[in-house]
């Protein structure tokens, strides 16, 4: 495991959080976000910003980016919010089938879009993926480190 990306809609709100997140957790692999309908070049959301900022996480330098076949292509994992994207990546790049799983899957829910929305949604969201990233980053970590010799 070399490489995850995280993908949510306008790439400005979950996405951005997840990839902060992960990269917080695994520092050693490269983790990086895309959206289905990208608000390309655009900042992470103030208040998605905000949150991070009191959990120590500057996501303050995220650029928003369109998901493509070659950032599909370069991870080995990719974690969605719902359901639906999963459904429109799977269809629209069938080679991922197989590496695309949901943020909570672990959970057994989606991470509902907290875009336009108060403060409440946002940390409701931040939540969801919190519980998400934790439970991957456990599941990454078992399988890339290297087994322990006893001598």
């Amino acid at each position: 495991m070399r490489s995850v990306l995280t993908v949510c809609i306008g790439n400005i709100c979950r996405s951005p959080m997840a990839e902060g997140l992960l990269a917080a957790g695994l520092p050693g692999l490269r983790v990086f976000s895309a959206g289905t309908g990208a608000l390309i070049g655009k900042p992470a959301d103030a208040k998605a910003q905000a949150l991070m900022k009191k959990r120590g996480l500057d996501i303050s330098g995220h650029v928003a980016q369109q998901v493509s076949q070659l950032l599909c292509r370069q991870a080995d994992l990719i974690l969605v919010m719902d359901r639906d994207q999963r459904r429109h990546l799977e269809s629209t790049y069938p080679f991922v089938r197989g590496k695309v799983f949901r943020i909570a899957e672990f959970d057994g829910h989606d991470v509902p879009d907290p875009y336009g929305k108060d403060e409440a949604a946002f940390e409701h969201a931040l939540a969801l993926i919190d519980a998400g990233t934790r439970a991957w980053i456990d599941r990454i970590l078992k399988i890339t480190k290297p087994e322990q010799q006893t001598t």
